[in-house]
């Protein structure tokens, strides 16, 4: 298993955000994580890339535990937020180079061919070959989200967690993005969130569920849809775009 989460705990006061939950998702597998907003999605998914410490419970990334070792596991995740935050000022690849370096891939130090190469491959992999040449502020909101997703897998991460990945896109941006996700989760682990029932369908054999904290299911798409209350509420949760 790639990642694997055991009986994840945080608080905040009296409000358990997320309250002792396990799972685990493995190579190859792109997995919805869905829920209400306050479900705890995204407190979950800050824990797992260790920008949250959970206060009981443990997270392995590749076999290592992202509390012991935590440089080790974060090496082992790309991850991109809900805001997808970038430098607007900034050419694409010029933010590329940056994040390379801020990932440990010192590409500054290799030869001119070798840094472009790397560059270059990840820019063609998401689909900004066309748009490489500007400002990131210049490009639309998908382009961005391109821009997000390049940065996320510089370093060939095992793990991706994404957050909203398609979220305020128009229809052919989505239909992009969905297409991108499913290529690079061919060989990595994805854990997405989403509120959008045609992307859970198109890309997801399984489905985790989180309300109030805690995991209501578990199980795959076909076995959900079987289940009557279950349908209820994994339909509750998404929405039809």
């Amino acid at each position: 298993m790639t990642l694997q989460v055991n009986n994840l705990t945080k608080q905040y006061g009296i409000q358990k955000a997320v309250n002792n939950i396990s799972f685990h998702a493995n190579k190859g597998e792109i997995v919805g994580f869905l829920g209400p907003n306050g479900a705890g999605k995204s407190t979950t998914m800050k824990m797992i890339t260790g920008y949250l410490q959970p206060d009981a419970g443990s997270i392995q990334v590749a076999g290592i535990d992202i509390l012991k070792n935590p440089i080790a596991a974060k090496k082992q995740i790309g991850y991109l937020s809900e805001a997808n935050p970038l430098y607007y000022d900034m050419y694409v690849r010029e933010y590329l180079s940056f994040i390379a370096g801020m990932q440990g891939i010192n590409v500054r130090r290799q030869t001119s061919d070798a840094r472009r190469t790397i560059i270059e491959g990840v820019i063609s992999k998401v689909g900004l070959s066309t748009e490489a040449h500007k400002k990131i502020g210049q490009l639309s909101k998908g382009y961005k989200q391109r821009v997000g997703l390049a940065a996320a897998i510089m370093h060939e991460p095992s793990v991706l967690i994404l957050d909203e990945p398609t979220s305020g896109l128009d229809p052919n941006q989505i239909i992009e993005i969905r297409q991108l996700i499913k290529d690079l989760g061919s060989n990595k682990t994805v854990l997405f969130s989403s509120h959008i029932l045609p992307e859970v369908e198109a890309l997801c054999e399984r489905v985790i569920i989180i309300h109030k904290g805690a995991i209501v299911a578990n199980d795959t798409l076909q076995h959900i849809k079987q289940n009557e209350s279950l349908e209820k509420v994994f339909q509750s949760f998404t929405q039809v775009d």
